[in-house]
């Protein structure tokens, strides 16, 4: 993508932010906490705006900079976010509790492969984001699947993995290459389900927009 791309694709941003939402992009850019990126972030609201949900699934909540982001575009939405690190589970409720939209969230602190799909507090929803550990995509996405309504949409982030899957690097340590084989396989699986059409976009860490199938 040429500089003047780069450039013109800048000057078009909806995202609303504050003091708390850039100390929170500062925070994890001090301390390497993976945070959807800004044109991610962009693409993904303008998706929402559209679809205008009730409620969304996030899988991966991390310091709650996501799931913060979306409540506070989206006043008519509900989010319930899961979340394993009680570190990070800690960090996203001191956040939120500074914040304006803390009713909208529902914050919870569990494993989002072993948590019961009948616990969470909202049992269908009309977009499900993934966006936690990539080697279990596959994993959430069979899981909480049965919980998206109809013409639900399901969100997941970073399937481009910052190049790393184009890359046939020999240099590449054991446990980035078993990662990296383990999102391309998530990626031939998505591109091949035969219940959903989705759509992978280039816009930030890679984005993939899976929507149910119309049935006959």
């Amino acid at each position: 993508m040429n500089e003047q791309l780069l450039e013109l694709m800048g000057r078009f941003k909806t995202i609303i932010h504050d003091d708390l939402s850039l100390e929170m992009k500062q925070y994890a850019q001090d301390f390497d906490v993976p945070i959807i990126q800004d044109q991610g972030l962009e693409l993904m609201l303008q998706l929402l705006r559209i679809k205008q949900p009730q409620s969304i699934l996030e899988i991966g909540t991390a310091i709650g900079y996501s799931s913060l982001m979306m409540a506070r575009h989206l006043p008519n939405t509900h989010i319930v976010s899961i979340e394993r690190d009680p570190k990070r589970y800690n960090e996203a409720i001191a956040y939120h509790e500074r914040s304006t939209i803390k009713e909208q969230v529902t914050l919870i602190e569990a494993d989002a492969l072993e948590i019961a799909n009948e616990e969470l507090p909202i049992q269908k929803y009309d977009v499900i984001f993934i966006d936690a550990a990539k080697a279990q995509y596959q994993k959430f996405f069979e899981k909480y699947e049965p919980l998206l309504k109809e013409d639900g949409m399901i969100i997941s982030d970073n399937l481009i993995f910052h190049g790393h899957i184009f890359d046939n690097n020999q240099k590449q340590s054991r446990n980035l290459k078993q990662l990296v084989r383990k999102i391309n396989r998530y990626n031939d699986w998505l591109a091949n389900h035969p219940n959903y059409d989705t759509l992978l976009l280039p816009i930030g860490d890679g984005v993939a927009i899976s929507l149910k199938k119309k049935v006959k």
